[in-house]
Parts: C-alpha cells; structure tokens; sequence
C-alpha cells in the first residue's frame, strides 16, 4: 500500500501520523525491515531529514527499532501514545485499582528479590518524601518506581514506567486536591519493613494498605 503524500504544513508529524498508520494498518509486520529513508522520501514527497526526524520519534514511542548498518525494524504495531491517550479518560479511581493491582504484585516480587541497593534506593526515596512534603507526588512516583525495580523483572519495570506517566498525572492532580489524604508517610515505611522482611504476604499487605486510604477517599467522594 502506497503512502499518502504528506501535506506541507507540520511535515515531521504529518510523517509521523501516516508511519503510525501503516504500522496500524498492518502495512509491516513485526519484525519487518521498513522501507529506506530515500524510498520513504520519495512515497512521502518529503525530503529524507522530515523522514529520518519522523523515524526517530517513532523509535522513541517503540514501535520502530534502528539496527545500525541493518535498517529499521518494526519492534511493535501497539502504539503506546494511543494506549496513554485512552488511559487519559480514566478516573482517579481506575488509576488507583489499577496500582493497587500491579504494586501488591510488585511488593511481593521485591520481598523476594530485593538487595541491598535496592533497600538503599527505598530508604533513600522514603527520605526524599520525609524532606519534600506529603504531597511530593514526584517523590512518591520516585518510591514506588524503585520497589517495581527491586523485583529485578525487566517487563514489569517496563510495563510500570509506561504505566507511570498515567500515575504521575493523577498524582499531581488529587494531591494538589485537599479533599485527598496526604501521603501516608509510616505506611510508606511500613511496606519497606515488609519488603526487607523477605515476607511476600506482608509485603503483598503493606503495599494495599498504602493505597486503601486514597480508594476509600475517593470511593466516598464519587459516592456524594
């Protein structure tokens, strides 16, 4: 399928949409080497910089793979700016059931799996909340990363940091909210203890219990 000639005005996005499209479109599979640059220019009716910069962006969102001396491969034909997009429309309490799903998982792997830089790491983001408030949603983002990264699982730190910028968004959002509870600081310690503890199932505890006072909060407030 021939690519539609990229109008003039945005160029590197109007690239960058149809590339999108194609990969939608299942114009390539994964795994698939991608036409040239000089072969894209041509489709596109752009010069091959609009291309290589359009190329690039869509490498950074992880669709596409550049093998140096290879070409470009297609990694993936799921785009994640359009999962973020959906995620957008979500609630605060979806966010949060959500986060309670993947952070108990989390909390029991690092229980397990932890060392003791990760401990270090922990201790070290619990003393960033101490100093910068209970309301730092970027220090509490910074916690919560560093116990998906003790469970030493490179998909689930991937899934986590995609899924964060979701979390980092309703963060900002219901913490700048007083009608939200502040960050529980000793709970915050608490699933620490648990993690160090080496006991999944109170790991697995803590880290529900961290988050059950914002679900109650804001199960009330939808409730009202």
């Amino acid at each position: 399928m021939a690519l539609r000639a990229a109008g003039r005005k945005s160029l590197v996005d109007t690239v960058v949409e149809q590339l999108r499209a194609q990969l939608a479109e299942g114009e390539w599979a994964v795994g698939d080497r991608i036409p040239t640059e000089h072969e894209l220019a041509e489709q596109l009716g752009v010069g091959r910089n609009t291309v290589r910069e359009g190329v690039r962006v869509l490498v950074h969102a992880g669709l596409l793979e550049s093998r140096q001396g290879n070409g470009t491969f297609v990694r993936s034909a799921a785009d994640p700016a359009a999962v973020l997009r959906g995620m957008r429309h979500a609630g605060v309490l979806d966010v949060l059931e959500l986060r309670v799903a993947l952070e108990a998982e989390a909390a029991r792997l690092a229980a397990v799996r932890r060392d003791e830089a990760d401990l270090r790491t922990l201790r070290h983001a619990l003393a960033e909340l101490h100093e910068q408030g209970d309301r730092a949603a970027d220090a509490d983002l910074a916690f919560h990363l560093g116990i998906v990264e003790a469970t030493h699982n490179a998909a689930f730190t991937e899934v986590y940091r995609f899924f964060s910028a979701q979390v980092h968004e309703t963060l900002v959002t219901s913490l700048g909210d007083h009608e939200m509870p502040p960050i529980d600081l000793v709970a915050h310690a608490a699933l620490i203890d648990a993690i160090e503890s080496g006991d999944p199932a109170a790991a697995e505890r803590a880290a529900r219990a961290v988050l059950q006072v914002p679900i109650d909060v804001v199960t009330a407030l939808i409730g009202t």
